[in-house]
């Protein structure tokens, strides 16, 4: 009987070209498919909850695979960590309805953006964190974040060339806090386009207006796209899963 399992992990996305398979490259979608047909031994494609770019990680990403094996989901996280590479990690396996999307069936996602201010890097932090010691104006970025907030048309930041026609999206938090030299920008909403959060970040660090960006519904009135190390997808939040949303 065809079960599906929804698989809960995180990554460092550093050595990875995305989440998504792509020929010639490594991914952590190929990681972790390559991970569970030696030990289901069957081919497992997997679903995720969205795309990541190249080098982008995940404090919380979900998947889900259908199998006709009986391996326990209780055991298969010990197992799959047994096989996968140290910047992959597995928390949870469950058993989840044949009609569970990871992407469809999530209310949001939020994800978490870091920039490294003091003038002199932090090893312990440079691999997930933008290091910008350039003087910015923090606390305008502070006080802008709250813009983007609410119910927008954001074609002025999503990547040039993309083809998507719906660019309206909801905005439920974005918020920036400083903290011992660490900026730290939260980003919820119902959904994101290419490059979406990236862009935000490099207007508000540029000093960009915001509202006029947003009105402007032109790639060119936002600003740069920041470095792909900085980002996270944070948390993914299912209601049929339980829990709060916070």
């Amino acid at each position: 009987m065809t079960r599906q399992l929804l698989i809960k992990l995180s990554f460092l996305g550093g050595a990875y070209a995305g989440f998504q398979v792509q020929q010639n490259a490594p991914t952590v979608q190929g990681t972790l498919q390559q991970a569970l047909r030696m030990l289901l031994k069957e081919e497992v494609p997997v679903t995720g909850c969205g795309r990541t770019d190249a080098g982008v990680h995940a404090l919380q990403y979900w998947c889900t695979t259908k199998t006709a094996s009986d391996f326990a989901p209780d055991k298969l996280a010990g197992a799959l960590n047994a096989n996968l590479p140290n910047d992959i990690s597995v928390s949870e396996v469950i058993e989840v309805p044949l009609d569970f999307h990871p992407r469809y069936s999530a209310l949001w996602k939020e994800y978490r953006y870091q920039i490294w201010t003091p003038r002199h890097r932090n090893v312990f932090e440079a691999a997930t964190s933008w290091h910008h010691p350039v003087p910015f104006n923090i606390e305008g970025v502070i006080q802008n974040a709250r813009l983007f907030e609410g119910e927008h048309d954001f074609a002025s930041f999503m990547a040039s060339g993309s083809s998507i026609e719906d660019t309206g999206r909801t905005i439920y938090l974005c918020e920036a806090k400083l903290t011992d030299g660490m900026l730290t920008i939260r980003v919820r909403g119902d959904g994101f386009l290419y490059n979406m959060v990236r862009i935000m970040v490099g207007t508000l660090v540029e000093g960009i207006d915001v509202t006029a960006a947003i009105a402007a519904r032109d790639r060119s009135a936002a600003g740069p796209t920041a470095p792909a190390l900085g980002l996270a997808l944070a948390n993914v939040f299912y209601p049929t899963l339980g829990g709060d949303g916070s």
